[in-house]
């Protein structure tokens, strides 16, 4: 499941109260968090990560996080990676459903939380996951640590949900992480997650796609995307950017409406040329639920795109499970 808290994303750590020793927002960076011993500034060792005060009243230290892409929560992770004396031994997590745009002070005096994590046992210097049972679309979240102490990352994992009233104008990204697209399957991934083909915007290195290793037999690498609804393409975007002497030579798409429909082709076997964004007009009257890219024989792509719009019937289920509080 893609992280819908990641800055690159669109998270954003909206409040804190407390960061004295590192800053609250480097809960959502994207790479693993890193150390570099006796690195002192003048609040004492940099750390990458998020880290309080030592408290000497009771209470708690918070942070909520606006999440990049809302959606339903299936678990989260606290990584206190490097906090090994100065962890919280205790975590607990809440989350938050919000329309529109909302101040801090709304969000800490006029916003009903749920608790998603019980308050609950961490280890120092450990990914501690945390499965999230809540079937709920939420918009943000707030981490917990009781009492105090250091979290590296905090990674919120699950499937984006957006407002479906927004893809009534006009053609959208079928296929992006935050209009609800969901990478299914995946012939390897090596080097880097296939969720970084649905990210928004371009990639701004070669880190930011999805790459394979190198292939030694006569197979090819291939990726599956659950679209936003049931919907029609009409322009595909393919885009090998930094990708220099190990983009794919060629690539094909196919659709299928439905888990069981046969796969029909969206975009021929077409040749690729590295760190290039390729886009291709489709003239395709099928609707499609699901997606599949294949590249020949293997390599790195930096984004999959699929504009189109949603069916009618598919738009509407999509409006009225918003309607009905469904996710």
């Amino acid at each position: 499941m893609p992280d819908l808290a990641l800055r690159d994303l669109g998270g954003a750590v909206v409040w804190t109260n407390d960061d004295l020793f590192a800053e609250a927002q480097n809960l959502i960076k994207t790479p693993a968090a890193q150390y570099q011993p006796a690195t002192f500034g003048h609040k004492g060792q940099v750390y990458d990560g998020w880290e309080t005060r030592r408290r000497r009243q009771s209470g708690v230290d918070q942070a909520i996080v606006r999440l990049g892409a809302p959606g339903v929560i299936y678990g989260v992770v606290v990584d206190t990676s490097w906090f090994k004396g100065n962890y919280p031994p205790h975590i607990s997590v809440e989350a938050a459903a919000v329309e529109g745009v909302v101040s801090v002070d709304q969000l800490l005096n006029d916003v009903e939380w749920v608790t998603i994590v019980d308050k609950s046992p961490a280890e120092g210097d450990t990914r501690n996951p945390f499965k999230v049972d809540a079937k709920n679309r939420f918009t943000h979240v707030r981490l917990t640590m009781h009492p105090d102490g250091g979290v590296a990352r905090f990674r919120v994992h699950g499937r984006g949900v957006p407002n479906p009233h927004f893809f009534r104008y006009g053609h959208f990204d079928l296929a992006a992480l935050e209009n609800g697209g969901l990478i299914t399957a995946c012939s390897n991934m090596f080097y880097s997650s296939p969720n970084n083909l649905l990210m928004p915007g371009r990639a701004r290195n070669m880190g930011e796609g999805w790459e394979t290793s190198r292939r030694r037999d006569d197979g090819n690498d291939w990726v599956q995307v659950r679209l936003a609804g049931r919907g029609q393409v009409s322009l595909v975007e393919l885009d090998t950017s930094y990708f220099l002497g190990n983009a794919p030579g060629a690539a094909t798409v196919r659709g299928r409406d439905g888990e069981n429909g046969e796969w029909f082709e969206v975009l021929p076997r077409t040749e690729l040329q590295p760190d290039t964004r390729h886009r291709f007009v489709i003239d395709l009257d099928r609707p499609m639920t699901e997606a599949r890219m294949d590249i020949y024989p293997d390599g790195g792509m930096a984004r999959f795109k699929l504009y189109g719009t949603l069916t009618d019937d598919a738009e509407a289920e999509l409006i009225e499970q918003w309607e009905r509080g469904e996710a």
